[in-house]
């Protein structure tokens, strides 16, 4: 930028501010952190500028003085004016420790209300948002500015129920917290914790799919447990006209926001399960190291269908007869998939197993593994083998630790010896989440994990994995061959149903099996029920 620029940049900010309070609003934040303008100005990282703009820090931080200057004393000292300040770059040649002080104490001085706090840069390697962050796993950076300054401190990143804000606050980590995600999974997030009913939250899972996903792929915002969020007026439903009798069949995510939507509007469902809990696919899942979030979209959606009225079915798997006996209105199939079995000579053998074997506990598995699959089940099954129950994910210590923020990273021996093998060629991982799906790819380089792409697996014996890459054979010994190869649509009841002249929807991993994924299965439900 000129000198010019610059000038037009900063009156550009107070610009905004002003417009802000014309139209009625009381304060504005200033956006001093995560890699953008301001952040920009302010380490050597990216600023290499040689005048006054650029060169030493106090150079460096003009720029954000001079916007939190002239939009006080253009907004006048009833405006609130909050500064998100990086309290930790997370990237070469960030600001120090000591740099980040100076500048929170100039800021202050320069006429800011209240400081927020921002963590890394989008740029950064290391987790500062995804579901890999334990809850307020970034509390600890906000604490240490308390004192050197006279305003208000806010923390953010990873705090999404009440219980983590209260403690939070009441251990003196901060004046205040900040939230986003949590209000689009639950928008009456403040209002179920002001009335003692915190356990009604549909908490935020940070997952990152429907918001920062969409986001950065140029389309609207929303939210994978709550696909209502953004679409409030597409996406609305009313009570049932005519209440109907419902059937649905499966209790995995598309199952149970339809059987509770479609509940919530006065029809009488009857939600069959064949497993002894809710949650299908979503409960292998959640053994995955940082995807313990799950059990509290399962613990949301368990109250809901009690308190709207769901007669649940555990162990009940449903057969056409007693659904065409029961004369449902309609039958709704969420009955998700089944792992595909690939047509590998010696697919029985002793060492081969599934990943649901694998994820539910029922087998362990032995040093060398083989993982055959590169999706999002396949890196599922390659984290939880070299992370198992660690708590790098659930402890802020041991993540900084792991993560080597401060420090250097500690990482001990993995535990098995991975190879993951594809059918495609090229690398792994393409279809992983925009914004979390670096993280899996970064975890399995640094434990060493080979992955092969444009495989052709030929027979499976004592020996091992025998496979042909590059028009060359070669056998890969295993103890374990976990198979992550796909699945396969549930929907043998649709035929027998729709033969008898039943209406009946399909939904989730029964309508289309692909890559699991339950950005689709709750969308699928939630807009079915509604529509009924």
């Amino acid at each position: 930028l000129s000198e010019i620029e610059i000038e037009e940049t900063i009156n550009a900010y107070v610009t905004a501010a002003l417009t802000a309070k014309k139209a009625g609003y009381d304060g504005v934040e200033i956006m001093g952190s995560e890699g953008y303008l301001i952040n920009q100005f302010i380490v050597r990282h990216t600023n290499k500028r040689t005048d006054s703009w650029g060169g030493t820090f106090e150079n460096r931080i003009r720029f954000p003085l001079e916007i939190v200057n002239r939009t006080r004393e253009a907004a006048g000292e009833d405006f609130c004016i909050i500064y998100r300040l990086s309290m930790v770059d997370l990237v070469d040649e960030g600001s120090s420790w000591e740099e980040t002080v100076f500048l929170a104490k100039q800021i202050e001085e320069a006429g800011a209300s209240v400081i927020n706090t921002g963590i890394g840069w989008h740029e950064a390697r290391i987790p500062t948002i995804a579901q890999a962050v334990p809850r307020g796993g970034f509390a600890w950076t906000t604490a240490r500015m308390i004192g050197e300054v006279s305003i208000p401190l806010i923390t953010t990143n990873r705090i999404n129920t009440p219980e983590i804000a209260e403690q939070i606050i009441a251990s003196r980590q901060a004046d205040m917290v900040s939230m986003a995600r949590p209000f689009l999974a639950d928008p009456d997030f403040i209002q179920k914790a002001a009335d003692g009913h915190a356990e009604r939250i549909n908490t935020c899972i940070a997952c990152n799919q429907a918001c920062l996903d969409h986001i950065f792929q140029g389309q609207s915002a929303t939210c994978l447990v709550n696909p209502r969020a953004a679409n409030e007026t597409l996406l609305s439903w009313q009570p049932a006209i005519i209440p109907k009798r419902i059937a649905v069949v499966g209790a995995g995510p598309a199952g149970m926001v339809a059987a509770s939507v479609a509940a919530e509007r006065g029809h009488d469902v009857t939600l069959y399960e064949a497993a002894d809990r809710i949650g299908g696919q979503f409960n292998l899942a959640r053994q995955v190291p940082g995807k313990e979030e799950f059990a509290e979209t399962l613990r949301y959606f368990s109250g809901e269908l009690e308190r709207n009225g769901v007669t649940i079915k555990l162990n009940t798997p449903a057969r056409s007869d007693d659904l065409i006996t029961a004369e449902f209105d309609d039958v709704i199939l969420a009955s998700g998939i089944t792992p595909r079995l690939p047509d590998i000579e010696g697919i029985n053998h002793p060492s081969v197993i599934s990943y649901i074997d694998i994820l539910n506990g029922d087998r362990q598995a032995g040093g060398n593994v083989i993982i055959i699959g590169g999706g999002g089940i396949a890196f599922d099954v390659a984290l939880f083998l070299l992370e198992g129950h660690g708590t790098s994910h659930l402890d802020a210590d041991v993540f900084r630790q792991a993560w080597g923020i401060g420090e250097d990273r500690h990482s001990d021996q993995p535990r098995h010896q991975i190879t993951m093998l594809q059918r495609t060629p090229g690398s792994m991982g393409k279809r992983l989440g925009k914004t979390t799906g670096w993280i899996h790819r970064l975890i399995t380089k640094r434990n060493n994990v080979k992955q092969m792409g444009g495989v052709s697996y030929h027979k499976i014996d004592d020996g091992g994995l025998h496979i042909e890459v590059n028009d060359t054979f070669q056998i890969i010994p295993a103890d374990t061959i976990i198979l992550c190869a796909g699945q396969l649509s549930n929907d043998g009841l649709l035929l027998p149903l729709q033969n008898a002249g039943m209406t009946v929807h399909l939904i989730g991993g029964a309508k289309a099996a692909g890559e699991l994924d339950a950005k689709r299965a709750f969308d699928e439900g939630t807009r079915l029920a509604a529509s009924l």
